[in-house]
């Protein structure tokens, strides 16, 4: 029954890599649940650093915005995908009652923030405890767990981006991680596979 309501109520949507599915600021009325594809949860600051936060993967939805649905506070997480995404948008009304009608449904709602606060937990660690040598081949080796892929295709600016540093400390961090033999650089491409 919750699949043919998710399947009636639901729009299929696509979207293309770097495409911005949830800006921060805006009230969300539909969020994504995953079909294909992968999104990359961000948060931004005032002079444009990015933080990664976590990526959604097939059958995953963002607890961030489950959790401004739920108080209708505006988004205070960017979703833009990483790769050819499909999702299904749901309308926000079926949230609550879904919570009510459908104990699996809580149940992956629970999960689903269980999962996260775990992540972000793991990124605070990492933003305090971790020096940002650690934190790039962590960030490498998160890259392979999500997508099974021991390669980044994107420019420094953009992985300095995601751990929240410049773009100069990345390239000299990449250049000394190459030095080592741990990685291979191209224009707009590193092969991390020595790392996992």
């Amino acid at each position: 029954e919750l699949q043919d309501e998710i399947l009636a109520n639901g729009v299929i949507k696509n979207f293309r890599p770097n495409q911005v599915i949830i800006r921060e600021g805006q009230f969300i009325t539909n969020f994504p649940i995953v079909i294909e594809g992968l999104i990359r949860i961000t948060r931004n600051s005032e002079d444009g650093n990015e933080l990664l936060l976590y990526f959604l993967k097939k059958n995953e939805i963002c607890a961030m915005s489950l959790t401004c649905c739920m108080t209708s506070l505006k988004s205070t997480i960017k979703a833009t995908a990483e790769e050819n995404t499909q999702v299904i948008m749901l309308p926000v009304a079926f949230l609550d009652s879904w919570i009510v009608k459908y104990p699996t449904w809580k149940q992956f709602v629970m999960q689903t923030f269980q999962n996260r606060f775990a992540e972000l937990i793991d990124v605070v660690d990492s933003i305090a405890f971790m020096k940002l040598d650690e934190r790039l081949i962590k960030y490498f080796n998160y890259r392979y767990s999500t997508f099974s892929s021991s390669t980044f295709k994107g420019t420094h600016q953009d992985l300095a981006l995601q751990l929240n540093t410049s773009r100069e400390v990345i390239s000299r961090l990449l250049k000394k991680l190459e030095k080592e033999g741990k990685i291979k650089i191209s224009r707009n491409f590193i092969d991390f596979s020595n790392l996992v």
